[in-house]
């Protein structure tokens, strides 16, 4: 079975945010990560070059392949702040319709700047996901 491709690293997540160019959206990123922080009790670690993630989880497919990832993190990427929320957003209906402006992919939500959405639901929306995540798999 092949491997992850984006996995923890030595990088550090001080100088990563500190070469955000952008003030503004390193402001964002500073309190995004003070949300995932707070949501997880954890420090923060580099995943690949461009990923911020906390804390760890163990997952198996029924296929066999089995490996662990971040339970929560978050990518400033040129277009929009990526927030990792692994359960996905079934679960989650009532918060993201209070949420503010976004777009979803399975895991992930999409915002252009942290003032598009309301931070309260954003913490509730990441805090309860990782709650998800203690329930639903072997964490570290």
């Amino acid at each position: 079975m092949p491997e992850n491709k984006t996995r923890p690293s030595k990088q550090s997540v001080t100088e990563f945010i500190n070469s955000i160019d952008d003030k503004d959206r390193r402001a964002d990123v500073r309190k995004i990560a003070a949300m995932m922080r707070k949501a997880t009790g954890k420090n923060a670690q580099m995943w690949g070059a461009n990923i911020v993630g906390y804390g760890e989880y163990h997952y198996k497919y029924a296929s066999g392949r089995e490996g662990d990832f971040m339970i929560t993190g978050f990518s400033p990427r040129k277009q929009s702040l990526s927030i990792y929320i692994m359960p996905g957003f079934e679960n989650f209906e009532g918060l993201m319709k209070k949420l503010g402006k976004y777009k979803t992919g399975k895991s992930c939500l999409y915002i252009n700047r942290l003032s598009d959405v309301d931070e309260k639901v954003l913490q509730k929306l990441i805090t309860d996901s990782v709650r998800l995540m203690h329930k639903q798999y072997p964490t570290k």
